[in-house]
């Protein structure tokens, strides 16, 4: 898909997400990921700082393939995607989870040759 802002592309990152599942995957390997690294830059262990991409990638790609059922919106649109992951665990954190299932299910009924059909899921999304 073609976005011209990030406005636009927001919506449908949220929707490549639409399962709580996959967000809380990719908040736990994103903070693990950051937790690491902030430790080896603390001791002076640069080996460390491969924990972002390796931990924070390791867990989330598997989610899209395996939960979502889709391809990681970052292959497509990377700058963007990471912005996105931001915003998504800032409002995870701020307790904003099901602000997030009710954008995502919204942009895939409008879209739905764009992505997998909305579905109630177990997790209530």
């Amino acid at each position: 898909m073609t976005f011209s802002t990030y406005e636009e592309f927001w919506p449908y990152y949220v929707a490549q997400h639409s399962r709580a599942a996959t967000r809380w995957i990719h908040l736990c390997g994103t903070l693990t990921g950051l937790a690491l690294t902030a430790y080896g830059l603390a001791r002076g262990r640069k080996r460390f700082l491969a924990a972002l991409p390796v931990i924070g990638y390791g867990t989330a790609w598997p989610a899209h393939f395996l939960i979502e059922g889709n391809n990681p919106a970052t292959f497509g649109h990377p700058a963007w995607s990471l912005r996105g992951d931001a915003q998504m665990i800032r409002m995870m954190l701020a307790g904003r989870d099901a602000e997030l299932a009710e954008t995502a299910q919204k942009w895939l009924a409008e879209n739905p040759c764009q992505g997998r059909a909305p579905v109630a899921d177990s997790e209530g999304t």
